[in-house]
């Protein structure tokens, strides 16, 4: 299972988390582009619907380098912010910013959310921004995030829409086929759009022991850099990038790169590389009755 840290550059972006996983926010960071950087107007969302309240007890699921874990701590003064992530050196990060910026009333674990044992009936929130689409088994994921909520508890996180709906995967993907036909823009591994459609996730969380789920449309550009070169940088640092390249012969693999630079350069504006790219905040609260994970069909 891979949680946030791990996927945090779309390979189509797929969090360094799949057709679209990416590097480790802490393991590339491309001076003023990164990870945060490219999420700038979708985390102003996810602050808006997560509705941090002053004595929350928050947990963030793939919590990266921690950029909202921290921001849910300094709204929940008088509660507490946890954030865990699979990533060994983006928990190392986390920890570090957090102590630089004297917080004393948050917390990161290096741990895989599916079967960490958290406190019972600890949190208030379970949020996440992009790091809940790489479990082996998200029901029996959600069912652990579950029992460490509170009855009645809130689920709030954010998660691709599909592939076709989300320009910086499409355009990543033809400019990699283009290079060498349809099987070079082929990504092994993780699905960042694992939990893209309503009705499948929906039957996900019912069966984890959540109720009340609803999806809201997310329609925000993610941002690769302030000009192409960085943007290239960014963008071949992507799972899905990465692998295809490695696997093409060196004059293939020159085609390739050239395309994406061209494809980076037509999105170009004055502040910057942008793509359109759409998302869901889906929200849910744990069943008042309990979280005992049941079979989906």
């Amino acid at each position: 299972m891979m949680n946030a840290g791990d996927q945090q550059r779309p390979g189509g972006p797929g969090r360094r988390e799949g057709t679209a996983m990416r590097h480790a926010a802490s393991e590339h960071t491309p001076g003023p582009s990164g990870y945060d950087a490219e999420l700038r107007r979708h985390n102003e969302v996810l602050r808006r619907a997560c509705g941090v309240q002053l004595r929350d007890h928050v947990l963030d699921i793939g919590c990266g380098t921690g950029q909202t874990t921290r921001q849910a701590a300094r709204t929940a003064r008088a509660g507490s912010a946890l954030g865990v992530d699979v990533s060994a050196p983006a928990i190392k990060r986390a920890r570090e910013l957090a102590r630089a910026e004297g917080l004393r009333n948050v917390t990161f674990e290096h741990a895989d959310a599916q079967v960490h044992r958290f406190p019972q009936e600890r949190f208030d929130l379970a949020m996440s921004r992009f790091g809940t689409m790489f479990f082996d088994d998200p029901v029996a994921a959600f069912a652990n995030i579950g029992r460490a909520l509170r009855p009645a508890g809130r689920l709030v996180m954010m998660v691709w829409q599909a592939h076709e709906r989300n320009e910086w995967d499409v355009v990543i993907h033809q400019s990699l086929e283009a290079a060498e036909g349809p099987a070079a823009g082929a990504s092994e591994g993780p699905d960042p759009f694992s939990l893209a459609d309503p009705p499948t996730v929906k039957e996900i969380l019912q069966a984890a022991g959540f109720a009340d789920v609803a999806f809201t449309d997310v329609h925000e550009p993610v941002y690769y850099g302030p000009d192409v070169a960085t943007a290239l940088d960014w963008v071949r640092g992507f799972t899905c990038t990465s692998e295809v390249l490695k696997r093409l012969g060196p004059a293939a693999a020159t085609r390739a790169i050239e395309r994406l630079r061209v494809a980076l350069a037509e999105h170009l504006s004055d502040d910057g590389v942008w793509f359109n790219s759409r998302a869901w905040i889906i929200t849910a609260h744990r069943h008042r009755e309990g979280t005992r994970p049941r079979s989906v069909s």
